[in-house]
């Protein structure tokens, strides 16, 4: 991923990040790509399920403390039960998570739960394509999911937005690598509760 993160990726982040501020859940935060993009008037609670990303991430914190444009804490949660108050955040990020969580609709109900009314959800996902390459992605999303740590390159989280209640606005969808990848295509946006 490094070399998508430096080509495609990372300004993309910062593109989808550029305008947040306040509270800020980033939910499945890894060992935080998304961390550099937060603007300053943001306060970012990173919550991440592993215990070892969760250490690599608050190392990178503890590095970066004095040069890292927003206030961020790490903590311990999963997508469908958020460590944050109810109506308490500005915004959910959800990059490159939705794929692999256990349960997505329990997850974006949590996200609708812990968001502020007129909040944002913000997402950088990649998505169940049409046609043939959905039918690929079906076909390969048992090996695919057990091979790449529980992904599911069939969901149509587009879909599960709108299901669960959120306006979606699409501002891309784009491609990594070869178009016939099931780990494409991808869209970048934005939600806010209905």
């Amino acid at each position: 991923m490094r070399r998508a993160e430096a080509t495609e990726l990372g300004w993309r982040r910062a593109a989808l990040l550029s305008g947040l501020s306040g509270n800020v859940v980033d939910v499945g935060a890894g060992t935080g790509a998304n961390l550099p993009h937060f603007p300053a008037a943001c306060t970012v609670t990173a919550v991440e399920p592993d215990p070892n990303m969760r250490r690599r991430l608050a190392a990178k914190l503890a590095a970066a403390s004095s040069g890292a444009a927003a206030r961020a804490t790490v903590a311990a949660g999963s997508a469908e039960a958020l460590p944050v108050d109810d109506a308490a955040a500005d915004a959910v990020v959800f990059t490159l998570v939705l794929c692999t969580v256990p349960d997505q609709a329990a997850a974006l109900a949590e996200a609708r739960r812990v968001l502020k009314p007129g909040g944002s959800l913000l997402f950088l996902e990649h998505v169940r394509g049409t046609g043939r390459h959905a039918r690929i992605q079906d076909a390969v999303q048992p090996l695919w999911s057990f091979a790449a740590q529980g992904c599911h390159p069939n969901r149509d989280t587009v879909a599960a937005l709108r299901a669960a209640g959120f306006s979606v606005e699409v501002d891309e969808e784009f491609t990594l690598g070869p178009g016939w990848n099931p780990a494409n295509p991808l869209v970048r946006g934005s939600a806010t509760a209905g």
